[in-house]
């Protein structure tokens, strides 16, 4: 049986995976592939501009056509079927002869007909050809601009905001993603983007694209608008590529696409259409699942099987664009009848939550979450397994004030038939018989079931299934960082430690393999910096850090950054305020008090930085790290010095603190407070580690956080003196540096400590692990070595060239722009940006 497949694009190279696995005899395969390049994974293809090459984005294992005899012809495109004598002709005049053809073209971008839409550096988003036409006018360009607000728009917005270039996003629709959004979710949405520096603009309809005065093109809006820009790239949706199965006058869906039976057949059953040229029930599908679903029924019929059928497909989908988690399950505009809802919104987080439930609130029809997805899955679930809904449904997307679990659905409860992966079919069952058969890793499981192995979004899904199997099975659980070290973070910081450990190519040869990744990189860097505290800015560690840790200062919105100095416990002398503010005057900088007591000066150009940070340590103060995983604060109250209810210096006592820990690299951020009453005026409670002053010494209290999730501390000792605080604290700290896992608040990892508060004391006050002189003698060596790492790099020639904003250039960044606003600075919108000063002081 000969057999050929027109498009070898996900879904195509789908089809022939399926078709190989099944081992059909007496096959001759031919694949027609348009582009240069075999299969490549098209939902990620924006990790292209983040230095994924295209062989990285390959779907096709090495040596597969080898071992399944099929045939490949590359940049080869077909012209014509002849269905009476079922032959496909190529560009190049050659006839195939075929007894089953696969259309799995797939689609072309939607190109609005917009006058000028064919002028020079006006880009669709699609290939990689086309990724590289983008690089290349990126280069020459300042601005870009991106039309069509979909999932595909703001993917390309990443990608042109990965060209360093400033970057606006044009939809036609009054909010992004419509589609898959309603009206609040967009509106968080568009905030979410618009603080990641992308400028928005909805309800615009573009007329023409003409000659710019300023950039390249200028475009003209239907309300009188325009927009400079130096770069277009159209991404308004897309269209099935069916003009083949036009040619041979095939059926056609109603609003384009092959028309397809419940086994991909089309109206010649000697001809199959699957992926985004094929449409079913009238519909086209623009999502890969469905896709490989037609591909695996197409190629089970063609073997023989023939009770498969395509049913249709779940669009449920869960994105995180450029950082934001996005998700829409089901009816998530509650079109259903007589539906209700559930809402939550926390404007000043970006949270958007809805739930869409049935008449009688029992099953769930739909949801919406942007800002924060981690019900996804747990949704998801309900909705396509039809599970009985808790009695009162909107606590499965209120925040939990109390640290319990949601009422819901743990993994366990799931049927064998839940489907787990949709883009590759994979269910419950499944992933539980791989553990079964060994597969104890993401790795493992992703090679033998494919489950996650598309585009992701399923991945912590299955890992729950995956490790509730494996302790259902009584095996061991790991929870290895990533795919480059088989260690938790705990077992990295053992291994650093007892082996003496400097590098981050000394740990990796010794204990990893590969070359480390955006994980593991940053977290063996603070587990070295935990141990050893030697400068983060030192050759052979600062291509570990972050981008904030990486310039010693948070990065904004707009570009620029943020200089915190110390001020410990709050306290600053005059002449020190009076130097903080003689240096926001003379850089033009936004000042505020922060919560935690101590001045944010805003809006510093990354070569502005050492500058500022030389007058500052001249001045008297040093790094406040609030750039770091460390110490940040010690918020204090002015206690028994001042106030006439305190009973001790809680002053005085925040400063100690605040200079003893200072510099400490944690897991995570941590914040002290000290209060001189039980009136609890600095929020003791609400911190990593709270004191608390009574008249007969101190309260100490751990494990609290103000954040998304708050929580109380809880008291671990009471009546301490000064001393007998200070050894707890340092016990308390270091053990949280040796056992949490990488990024978890003090809270989490008390939460998730087995044996809890009562562990934690036998630990710390009774010495039960028999390690207190350790972890005292180590928290004396983070003290002993401490060094204001922004005295250390203004110190330094080298270090000082990192802080510029082009790697050939010492040129100022002139797309950082400023306004006024109540008698300071703040970053200009995109319509105040009517000029850009040359020396960076306001516009």
């Amino acid at each position: 049986m000969k057999i050929v497949i027109i498009g070898h694009g996900m879904v195509g190279h789908k089809f022939l995976e399926e078709l190989h696995q099944l081992q059909v005899p007496d096959i001759e395969v031919t694949v027609l592939c348009e582009e240069p390049r075999p299969a490549y994974d098209r939902v990620h293809l924006s990790e292209f501009f983040a230095g994924k090459s295209a062989e990285d984005l390959s779907l096709v294992e090495e040596g597969f056509f080898e071992r399944s005899g099929f045939s490949l012809r590359l940049a080869a495109r077909a012209v014509a079927i002849d269905r009476h004598n079922r032959t496909v002709t190529t560009l190049d005049g050659e006839l195939l002869p075929y007894d089953r053809l696969i259309l799995a073209s797939g689609s072309t971008p939607f190109v609005p007909p917009v006058p000028g839409r064919e002028r020079a550096h006006c880009f669709v988003y699609r290939t990689i050809e086309d990724l590289q036409a983008m690089q290349a006018s990126g280069a020459q360009s300042r601005v870009g601009v991106v039309i069509g607000g979909g999932l595909l728009g703001l993917e390309c917005a990443k990608a042109l905001r990965d060209l360093g270039l400033e970057t606006h996003v044009v939809e036609f629709a009054p909010r992004l993603m419509a589609v898959q959004v309603d009206e609040g979710g967009g509106r968080v949405l568009r905030a979410k983007i618009e603080a990641l520096g992308v400028h928005v603009h909805t309800s615009r309809n573009t007329l023409e694209i003409v000659e710019g005065e300023h950039a390249r093109h200028r475009m003209n809006f239907s309300d009188g608008c325009s927009l400079e820009t130096d770069m277009i790239v159209f991404s308004a949706g897309i269209r099935p590529r069916d003009e083949l199965a036009r040619q041979c006058q095939l059926e056609i869906g109603p609003r384009g696409g092959v028309a397809i039976d419940s086994v991909c057949r089309t109206s010649d059953p000697a001809i199959f259409a699957i992926g985004e040229c094929a449409a079913w029930n009238e519909q086209v599908f623009g999502l890969v699942a469905p896709g490989y679903d037609m591909a695996r029924v197409a190629a089970r019929y063609i073997a023989g099987q023939e009770q498969v059928a395509f049913v249709g497909a779940d669009m449920s989908t869960k994105l995180k664009l450029m950082g934001v988690d996005v998700a829409s399950i089901g009816d998530a505009h509650g079109k259903t009848p007589d539906c209700r809802s559930y809402q939550y919104v926390d404007e000043r987080r970006q949270v958007y939550k809805k739930i869409v439930v049935s008449e009688d609130g029992k099953q769930l029809l739909g949801a919406v979450l942007v800002g924060n997805a981690d019900e996804y899955g747990t949704l998801l679930q309900m909705a396509l397994n039809g599970i009985t809904l808790p009695a009162d449904p909107e606590f499965l997307i209120l925040p939990s004030s109390d640290g319990k679990a949601k009422p819901g659905l743990g993994v366990e409860a799931l049927p064998e038939t839940a489907q787990i992966c949709s883009c590759n079919n994979v269910s419950k069952g499944q992933i539980c018989a791989a553990v079964a058969a060994g597969a104890c890793s993401i790795g493992e499981l992703k090679a033998c079931t494919k489950a996650g192995a598309t585009c992701g979004g399923c991945v912590p899904l299955v890992t729950q299934v995956m490790k509730a199997e494996m302790a259902r099975l009584g095996m061991a659980v790991n929870n290895h960082l990533c795919e480059h070290f088989p260690h938790s973070r705990q077992e990295l910081y053992h291994l650093v430690r007892v082996g003496q450990i400097k590098s981050f190519g000394e740990l990796l040869a010794r204990h990893g393999k590969g070359l480390g990744c955006d994980i593991c990189k940053p977290a063996a860097a603070n587990i070295l910096a935990s141990c050893w505290n030697d400068f983060v800015l030192q050759p052979e560690l600062a291509s570990l850090q972050d981008s904030n840790d990486y310039y010693l200062g948070n990065i904004q919105k707009d570009g620029s950054y943020s200089v915190v100095p110390r001020m410990p416990g709050g306290e600053v002398t005059p002449d020190g305020l009076i130097a903080v503010g003689q240096v926001a005057k003379k850089y033009g900088l936004y000042t505020k008090i922060t919560g935690g007591q101590r001045v944010d000066l805003f809006g510093a150009r990354v070569e502005q930085l050492p500058l500022i940070w030389e007058e500052l340590i001249e001045a008297g103060f040093e790094s406040g790290h609030a750039y770091g995983k460390s110490l940040r604060t010690v918020k204090s109250c002015v206690g028994s010095t001042w106030c006439r209810y305190g009973v001790d210096d809680s002053v005085g006592l925040a400063v100690e603190l605040e200079n003893r820990y200072k510099g400490l690299r944690a897991p995570h951020k941590i914040k002290f407070g000290v209060s001189g009453c039980t009136r609890e005026c600095a929020e003791a409670q609400g911190k990593d580690v709270g004191i608390i002053a009574t008249d007969k010494g101190w309260n100490l209290y751990v494990c609290g956080n103000g954040g998304m999730k708050p929580r109380h501390a809880e008291l671990i000792a009471s009546d301490l003196t000064k001393a007998e605080l200070l050894r707890l604290i340092d016990r308390f700290l270091m053990f949280y540096v040796r056992t949490a896992d990488r990024l978890q608040r003090t809270s989490t990892w008390r939460e998730n400590l087995e044996g809890g508060l009562a562990y934690l004391k036998e630990v710390l006050i009774k010495d039960s692990l028999g390690i207190a002189a350790e972890l005292e003698a180590q928290m004396q060596h983070v003290v002993d070595t401490y060094q204001c790492e922004w005295k250390t790099a203004i110190s330094d020639p080298e270090t000082r060239k990192r802080f510029r904003s082009f790697v050939n250039s010492e040129q100022a960044d002139q797309r950082i722009v400023f306004v006024q606003e109540r008698g300071q600075i703040r970053p200009a919108r995109p319509e105040e940006r009517v000029q850009t000063s040359t020396d960076g002081s306001p516009a």
